[in-house]
């Protein structure tokens, strides 16, 4: 038996206008244990970690042909797109034959890229309007918020790399807001996402009183602090009744916050150093969008890590960007090169920016899989879908999607293959085996017929 007592899963480092929300600690385990997985708190697994679910959101499809494996099954081998992911293979399963129906045109003709974001996690045909009176569907993700908002602090967290535009009109007669969104909490309420990585990582660790918050920031400008100064005594009280595990764990914790800050605070000067014209101001025009997406990772890790929250969406760029990459060697528009008319140089250069963003993502898994939760890793216990609401872009086709699904989602699911559904089965099937896996249970979403039974394991 363990010289250190027991500590409650809801133990938190508090300062002013800051609350911390802590790592599963192995002092933690036997009241995590007690929670069971029949309660309310279904996504607590029977050894205590609970379920994450994420959906990382592509721009403009990909080259197919590039993207799918040439074989099924668990011996298949990884195609020029997704060879990123060879560290993670047994991780990920590439699902083939998924579609996003409800951004076909149904009669409504253009506005392919604002149909694929808006109905990618609704299965919901959005309506035409360049007004206000936007309608679309519940997603995905806003269902398993509101079902779990009285597990963590933050029911959601929606993230993006794109400002973006937030009115007026963006792709033939769409409003902007179907095509900057991916998140809808009502049919007629989208959820923006925040573009800011410091805005949302005092969201992450403010105490959700909104003046403590801005006075903490500001004294921490001001003094040149750090968050961790303020939860110091809180954190140095805890220390002493952890024993060497969980004080290396905490440590390292504590140490990849501190990081996160100074890289973020870093970024901030960066951009503030740049000569006004070469500023971030709008869409496609951040200099530093590696530093950025990266950044957007590890805050989506550590919200993981703490269990502040167990569902998020990550926008790595809105369809329709045309965005360049001259990291990659690609100086043309994303959006351009997208409708390459079968030209193969431009195919080609569709597969490098599609590998190029596979490469980032790798990045986010990586993050992932170097968190202990027991025997296992924070990956483990997660439920990642990786792809966009486009198949083919250069016809804008929402079928056959490039899907990846990262996690095992607690033991629910089996990774390590390459699936093909048999075709033209709804995207939001998978999303209701991901939700079921986190006790979220639901009848329908969107366009669904069924759960996707194939990734199930047996």
């Amino acid at each position: 038996m363990s010289k250190f007592p027991s500590i409650p899963r809801r133990t938190f480092l508090r300062g002013l206008g800051t609350v911390m929300a802590l790592p599963v600690l192995e002092s933690m385990l036997p009241s995590l244990r007690l929670m069971g997985a029949t309660t309310a708190d279904a996504a607590t697994t029977a050894a205590g970690f609970p379920k994450r679910l994420a959906w990382i959101y592509i721009p403009n499809g990909a080259n197919m042909p590039d993207w799918i494996p040439a074989t099924t099954g668990r011996d298949y081998e990884l195609s020029k797109i997704l060879q990123p992911l060879q560290s993670h293979k047994s991780d990920i399963t590439v699902i083939s034959g998924l579609d996003n129906n409800m951004a076909n045109e149904f009669g409504d003709g253009g506005g392919g890229h604002a149909r694929a974001s808006a109905a990618y996690l609704t299965g919901v045909h959005p309506r035409k309007t360049a007004g206000a009176d936007i309608r679309n569907g519940i997603s995905a993700d806003q269902i398993a918020a509101e079902a779990l908002s009285d597990q963590t602090k933050i029911p959601s967290m929606e993230l993006s790399c794109d400002a973006g535009q937030r009115n007026d009109t963006c792709d033939s007669g769409y409003s902007c807001a179907y095509q900057f969104n991916i998140s809808w909490k009502s049919p007629t309420m989208p959820v923006n996402p925040e573009v800011d990585p410091k805005a949302a990582f005092e969201r992450l660790f403010g105490s959700g009183d909104a003046a403590q918050t801005a006075e903490a920031m500001a004294k921490r400008r001001l003094y040149n602090k750090s968050v961790l100064d303020y939860v110091l005594d809180d954190s140095k009280r805890l220390n002493a009744n952890l024993g060497d595990s969980d004080q290396r764990k905490l440590d390292e914790y504590l140490s990849a916050v501190r990081d996160l800050e100074k890289r973020i605070a870093a970024s901030e000067k960066f951009k503030l150093e740049l000569p006004p014209e070469m500023r971030p101001h709008g869409l496609d025009s951040d200099p530093n969008f590696e530093g950025h997406m990266r950044l957007m990772y590890d805050i989506m890790t550590l919200a993981f890590q703490t269990d502040a929250t167990r569902i998020s969406t990550f926008i790595v760029g809105h369809d329709g960007s045309n965005r360049p990459y001259p990291q990659t060697g690609i100086f043309e528009g994303h959006h351009d090169i997208s409708h390459h008319r079968n030209n193969p140089v431009q195919r080609a250069k569709m597969a490098v920016i599609n590998r190029y963003h596979v490469e980032n993502f790798a990045y986010f898994l990586d993050k992932l899989k170097a968190v202990k939760e027991g025997d296992g890793t924070l990956l483990d216990n997660c439920a990642i879908v990786y792809g966009g609401g486009l198949g083919e872009p250069n016809t804008h086709t929402p079928e056959n999607n490039p899907i990846v699904l990262a996690g095992r989602a607690g033991g629910a699911f089996t990774s390590g293959q390459h699936l093909y559904t048999g075709g033209h089965v709804p995207l939001t099937n998978l999303y209701r085996s991901m939700l079921a896996t986190a006790g979220v249970k639901t009848e329908k979403i969107g366009d669904s017929n069924g759960q996707l039974d194939l990734i199930k394991a047996s």
